[in-house]
């Protein structure tokens, strides 16, 4: 390995290892009313969807875990379509929504809290 490959792997190393971890989940609804819940950064959220022609009415619930107002979100899913984003107050996590085949997938990344130091 030449130097500047040594360096440029070096420095992608030292650059990954500064970047904030990101933790992830999803959860899959696949019929009617079933509920899915997400519980990865500051917001818990459970979503359900129902059918209304032929899309889906999507609602979803977002708490957050130090406390406040709930907020809800409804929308219209088509088959195919899919949606992110982040909530007002809470940029750091994102939220995504995806129909397919019949089955509503919710998903979020979030930034890890950094473990404490000891």
């Amino acid at each position: 390995m030449t130097r500047t490959a040594r360096a440029a792997l070096a420095a992608a190393l030292i650059l990954a290892a500064a970047a904030p971890a990101a933790s992830a989940e999803e959860a899959r609804m696949a019929r009617p009313i079933e509920a899915g819940g997400l519980h990865e950064g500051p917001l818990d959220m459970v979503a359900y969807w129902i059918p209304r022609g032929d899309a889906y009415e999507l609602v979803a619930t977002f708490a957050p875990k130090a406390g406040g107002a709930p907020l809800r979100v409804v929308m219209a899913l088509a088959e195919g379509d899919r949606t992110a984003f982040a909530l007002p107050g809470h940029p750091g996590a994102l939220y995504g929504f995806a129909r397919r085949g019949g089955v509503v997938e919710a998903s979020v990344r979030a930034p890890r809290a950094p473990a404490a130091a000891y």
